[in-house]
């Protein structure tokens, strides 16, 4: 080869290798402004939403999913009911054990796997059969310290081409980054939340309030409270025993958080009384919630042992008061002064302190 044949080549060579450095930085940069993202909240539910649009914004796709275990222990991995474009069985559980083969197998490997590249590994093995039923295109494996915590899936792209190599492994990044900001949300779940009913703790719940009421100030928008009692729960307990009375509150709870938005939060305030912040809420409007959480409580039953065991709730309402509630105990006293008003009227009731 001649000079000029030899300085022809790097003219040829040259420009490829800059444009791959560049995707690289690119890459780099997006992982970078990515990981920002999912670190500025602590929210799990925000989180997750997080992950699945930012694996659809890239790779320009119709669906997206996660499974995630509902507490560490537990022992399933469990689609979160964020997901994007699948169509769902809502009378279906979409779990996948822990101990399963498939969990093992995305266990070993460090990459996606398309569907139909597990189907050929793994042949009829019965821990895909919740896959079958979803039929993603991808999964991506969310893995830390060697083991899998959580599992994305993806749907076709909106221009149905295939998943380049190099488009796998940046969702592998992705996956690395949700990983860590997943785990770190979790934990401040754990240290949130009050593990027998699933709601928030109090000293959660005071600084919320605290926060909701310098929101409210500032955008001049509408907060209330309502405030919680089982009634007769104490006469309930003697009755039936501590084991029956965990279980109304964990369907107390459970019932209560159905009732109200992703945005509203729930807390236990101590004991067998519960207290619901309602961000941008007229009393007219806390009141409907109110009264609807009321209704569900009345019409559910408990089993316990051979009986089914029905308790009611007594409700206050109120809403914040820029000139009164300048703390946030007294707009708590407000709507636990409305709550007793229920319980003085003859319980199952709702009282509204204006």
């Amino acid at each position: 080869m001649n000079s000029d044949q030899h300085g022809k080549g790097l003219e040829i060579k040259l420009p490829i290798e800059i444009e791959q450095y560049e995707r690289k930085i690119y890459d780099l940069k997006q992982l970078i402004e990515i990981s920002k993202g999912l670190n500025s909240t602590l929210d799990y539910n925000i989180l997750i939403d997080s992950i699945l649009l930012t694996c659809m914004g890239q790779m320009q796709l119709l669906k997206a999913g996660i499974f995630t275990k509902k507490e560490i222990s537990h022992d399933l991995f469990v689609l979160h009911r964020n997901y994007k474009g699948f169509e769902i069985d809502h009378s279906l559980e979409y779990g996948i054990p822990v101990d399963s083969a498939l969990v093992r197998f995305l266990e070993s490997g460090g990459r996606c796997y398309e569907m139909s590249e597990i189907l050929k590994m793994m042949g009829d093995d019965p821990s895909l059969e919740t896959f079958k039923i979803i039929d993603p295109c991808l999964i991506v494996p969310l893995k830390g310290k060697g083991r899998l915590n959580g599992i994305i899936i993806l749907g076709e792209r909106i221009n149905t081409s295939k998943f380049l190599e190099s488009e796998k492994e940046f969702l592998l990044n992705i996956a690395s980054l949700a990983g860590i900001a997943i785990q770190n949300a979790y934990l401040f779940e754990l240290a949130t939340t009050d593990m027998m009913t699933g709601l928030k703790i109090h000293h959660f719940f005071q600084n919320s309030l605290m926060e909701e009421r310098e929101r409210a100030l500032a955008n001049k928008t509408p907060l209330s409270l309502i405030m919680m009692d089982i009634d007769h729960f104490k006469n309930f307990n003697d009755s039936y025993g501590h084991l029956c009375g965990d279980q109304v509150l964990i369907n107390v709870a459970r019932l209560t958080m159905d009732n109200i938005r992703q945005l509203d939060l729930a807390a236990r305030y101590g004991g067998e009384e519960f207290i619901i912040l309602l961000p941008n809420t007229e009393i007219t409007e806390a009141r409907a919630v109110a009264e609807r959480i009321r209704k569900s409580i009345e019409g559910a039953r408990v089993e316990c042992g051979q009986n089914a065991l029905g308790v009611t709730v007594s409700l206050g309402v109120a809403q914040f008061d820029p000139e009164r509630d300048m703390s946030n105990l007294n707009l708590i006293e407000r709507a636990d002064k409305a709550m007793y008003l229920s319980k003085e009227g003859g319980r199952n009731r709702i009282s509204v302190l204006t």
